[in-house]
């Protein structure tokens, strides 16, 4: 019953009215069936324009006690409907309907999503994940137990949803089977290794890329289905690291990443159809016609090619690192 209740929360009153009210249907059915020895169609009748109060005559003639009974019927019954009037106002007045209105919306938008990202997660590393994916114009949705948070993206117009990313039904309602990639930022270390787990059964061909605390914890979340394991407090040290040992090529590589300048690194997918497939990197005239520079070739198998040949051949599937400005970077992904 608590727990039903808290589930409930305003919704609680208003259900209480109606099972009232039909508690004092039965009641009254039962006794003009019983005592007044009515058929079930008058004493339904009976009830209905009792309760109602739209003050038609009675039925059948009514004992003294029949009468009595009806009175207290009415006032039971009017009490009742000033009951759930009352609560179904304090839910408008809380905002409930425009709550739920609001998460009907939003589950619906979620299931209109292809090839989204699924981030579970909005604290410290989660946030800075959904701003650089939106920022590059992709679909998200955020996965979240904390209400504060849940409410700062709402007004933010973030997609989210609250609940435990361990789950599956919350994970399938986030849209994993139609998702293009899992980021699991939680800060439970266990957390993030059930939720790979499970979404890598759920899905096998979703890619999921996972935090972890420390490097002995690597190899656990490989297992459980992890494509990439990401250390943050590693990472943060080594970009400190290189802005004191090589500031220059950091800043240029956080440019580059980050579009901060006329110049973008990016990663271009060769389809089986592209007019570059099987020609060497003299032969697609990249540079002459895009002015773009190929620093690195990973192909099919997962072997990546640094710093490739002009005669390293460009196959089906290979995904090209490409250096250059956002218009010929666009321009190329024409014929990709």
């Amino acid at each position: 019953m608590l727990r039903q209740r808290a589930k409930l929360g305003s919704f609680w009153s208003i259900v209480l009215g109606f099972i009232y009210m039909f508690v004092i249907f039965l009641v009254g059915i039962g006794f003009y069936m019983g005592y007044e020895h009515w058929d079930f169609t008058s004493a339904f009748y009976m009830v209905v324009i009792t309760l109602s109060t739209v003050g038609f005559m009675e039925v059948n003639p009514l004992s003294e006690e029949g009468r009595i009974f009806t009175a207290f019927i009415i006032m039971g019954g009017v009490g009742g409907f000033v009951y759930i009037a009352g609560a179904f106002a304090q839910i408008l007045i809380d905002g409930r309907l425009q709550i739920l209105w609001g998460k009907h919306k939003m589950m619906k938008e979620i299931s209109r999503l292809r090839n989204h990202f699924i981030i579970c997660g909005y604290g410290r590393i989660g946030s800075i994940v959904v701003q650089e994916i939106t920022a590059e114009g992709h679909d998200i949705v955020v996965i979240e137990q904390n209400a504060e948070l849940i409410d700062k993206m709402e007004q933010d117009g973030i997609l989210c949803l609250d609940g435990d990313a361990t789950s599956d039904e919350v994970l399938l309602s986030a849209g994993l089977l139609q998702a293009n990639s899992l980021i699991s930022a939680l800060s439970s270390e266990a957390a993030n290794v059930y939720v790979t787990l499970t979404a890598r059964q759920l899905n096998p061909d979703i890619s999921i890329v996972a935090r972890a605390g420390d490097k002995t914890h690597i190899s656990r979340l490989e297992l459980a289905g992890a494509d990439r394991v990401v250390l943050p407090h590693f990472i943060g040290g080594l970009r400190m690291a290189q802005n004191v040992l090589r500031p220059t090529v950091t800043n240029f590589m956080e440019l580059a990443v980050r579009g901060g300048i006329d110049l973008q690194m990016e990663e271009l997918k060769v389809s089986p159809t592209s007019a570059l497939v099987d020609k060497n990197l003299i032969e697609s005239k990249i540079r002459p016609n895009y002015n773009l520079i190929i620093i690195a070739i990973k192909k099919d198998s997962g072997e990546m090619v640094f710093n490739p040949g002009p005669k390293e051949v460009i196959n089906a599937d290979d995904t090209l690192i490409a250096v250059g400005n956002r218009k010929n970077l666009s321009e190329i992904k024409e014929i990709l």
